[in-house]
C-alpha cells in the first residue's frame, strides 16, 4: 500500500509532516536514488534516504508514545545547537525505533510543558492552526497593568506577522512589583506571548507553558524531568484534536515510566500472591522432658527490667509509623498547593520551586 511521503515517514515516527516537507524543499530526501518531491506515493519496498543514509519505515506502526516534558530555562527546543548550548533532546530516554519529535517550541527564556511524541502524524495535528488546541501560559509582568492594556490584548493587536490575541486573561496575584497572569491562546506563532506584551509597552520577566490542550504540567515535576502519559491520557489527546483513538499495538508489559524517567520495577504488574499461597515458616515441635518443662518455666517467668546507668534516659518506645495521606489530583499552580478543584486528594503535596501566581486556576 502507497502512501504520500511526508505522511509515510511522520507515520514512521522520523518526524512531523510539515518538517518531513521541509526537508523535501531542501532537497535532503531522495526516493530510489532521485530528489523527493511534495506529494511523491512510496511504499515499503521504495529505498528512501535522507541526508544520504537509508531509512526503513516498517508498515507496524510502533506504540505511540508522548512524554510531559519540563523544560527549564536555558535549553534549546533543537537537536543540535551550533553554539553548544543543552538541548531538551539531551535528557529523553532512548527510542528503539523512529525519534522523539517536539510538539511545538519554546524559547530559550521560557520554561514550562513541553510535549514529545514518537508520532509524527499526531505531532503534526497538534501543532496545526487548525486543531485550535489550547496554551496556556503563567506570566510575570513588571508593574501593573490597566484595565484598557488588558481589553486591548483580547481584542487584537497587530504584529509583524499579523493579528494576534489572548483569548482569556486572568489576573493570578503578585507581589511588590511583579504581578501574574495566566493567559490562553490557540496557535503558537514564534515568542507569540512575549510580544503581545512587550507591543503594550509591559515587561515579561518570567514566562512559564503549563497546560497543551488536556495535558496540564505536573505539580511536583521539577525543571528537566518528564513524565509518560497513560492511556487515559492519551485518549484526551487525540480527542483534542479531533480524532478517535485508533488501536496502536500493545505495548510492553512494563508500566509508564515514572516521574523524572526513573524506570519501573522488574516487578512491576506482577500478580498478587494469594494468601493460600504464601508459604509459613514451619511450628516448632512441642519440646517433653524433663529439661524442656524446666526451659518453659524460664521462658514464662517474668524477667527483670534492664538496669540504667545513671542518668540516662530511658529507652524510647518504638511507634508504628502512620502512612502520609494519599494526595489526589492537584492543581500545578495553586501556591496553597490544595487539591485541584473535583479532585479527592487531602495531602498538600511537595512545594514547587517556582510560584507561578495565586490563582486557583481550574477549567
Amino acid at each position: 500500500m502507497s502512501e504520500r511521503l511526508q505522511k509515510f515517514l511522520a507515520r514512521a515516527g522520523l518526524g512531523s509532516r510539515r518538517q518531513i516537507e521541509d526537508w523535501v524543499r531542501q532537497g535532503r530526501i531522495s526516493v530510489n536514488g532521485s530528489p523527493a518531491r511534495l506529494g511523491l506515493q512510496v511504499g515499503e519496498a521504495d529505498r528512501i534516504q535522507i541526508d544520504g543514509k537509508p531509512v526503513s519505515a516498517r508498515s507496524e506502526r510502533p506504540a505511540r508514545r508522548v512524554l510531559a516534558y519540563y523544560k527549564p530555562v536555558g535549553e534549546m527546543t533543537t537537536r543540535r545547537d551550533p553554539e553548544g548550548r543543552p538541548t531538551v533532546f539531551e535528557r529523553l530516554p532512548w527510542l528503539r525505533d523512529g525519534r522523539w519529535i517536539a510538539v511545538g517550541r519554546l524559547d530559550l527564556n521560557t520554561q514550562g510543558l513541553l510535549l514529545l511524541t514518537n508520532d509524527g502524524e499526531l505531532a503534526n495535528r497538534l501543532m496545526h492552526p487548525s486543531s485550535q488546541v489550547e496554551r496556556e501560559y503563567a506570566v510575570r509582568v513588571l508593574g501593573g497593568v490597566a484595565l484598557e492594556t488588558l481589553k486591548r490584548l483580547q481584542q487584537g493587536v497587530s504584529l509583524d506577522d499579523g493579528l494576534a490575541r489572548f483569548d482569556e486573561i486572568r489576573e493570578a496575584g503578585g507581589e511588590g512589583a511583579n504581578r501574574w497572569y495566566h493567559v490562553i491562546l490557540r496557535e503558537g506563532r514564534n515568542r507569540e506571548v512575549r510580544r503581545l506584551w512587550e507591543s503594550q509597552g509591559v515587561t515579561v520577566s518570567r514566562l512559564i507553558r503549563v497546560r497543551y490542550g488536556p495535558i496540564v504540567l505536573r505539580r511536583g515535576l521539577h525543571p528537566g524531568r518528564w513524565d509518560e502519559l497513560d492511556d487515559a491520557q492519551l485518549r484526551a489527546l487525540m480527542a483534542a484534536v479531533g480524532d478517535a483513538p485508533e488501536e496502536a499495538p500493545a505495548a510492553s508489559a512494563r508500566g509508564p515510566f515514572k516521574a523524572g524517567g526513573a524506570k519501573p520495577s522488574r516487578f512491576y504488574g506482577a500478580s498478587k500472591t494469594r494468601a493460600s499461597e504464601i508459604r509459613q515458616p514451619p511450628a516448632r515441635a512441642a519440646r517433653s522432658g524433663r529439661g524442656g518443662d524446666e526451659r518453659r518455666r524460664a521462658e514464662d517467668a517474668p524477667r527483670p527490667p534492664y538496669p540504667s546507668r545513671a542518668g540516662a534516659s530511658p529507652k524510647p518506645r518504638r511507634v508504628a509509623a502512620t502512612a502520609p495521606p494519599s494526595r489526589g489530583g492537584s492543581n500545578p499552580w495553586n501556591a496553597a498547593g490544595g487539591p485541584a478543584r473535583g479532585g479527592r486528594g487531602t495531602g498538600p503535596g511537595p512545594q514547587r520551586p517556582l510560584n507561578p501566581g495565586r490563582a486557583k486556576f481550574a477549567r
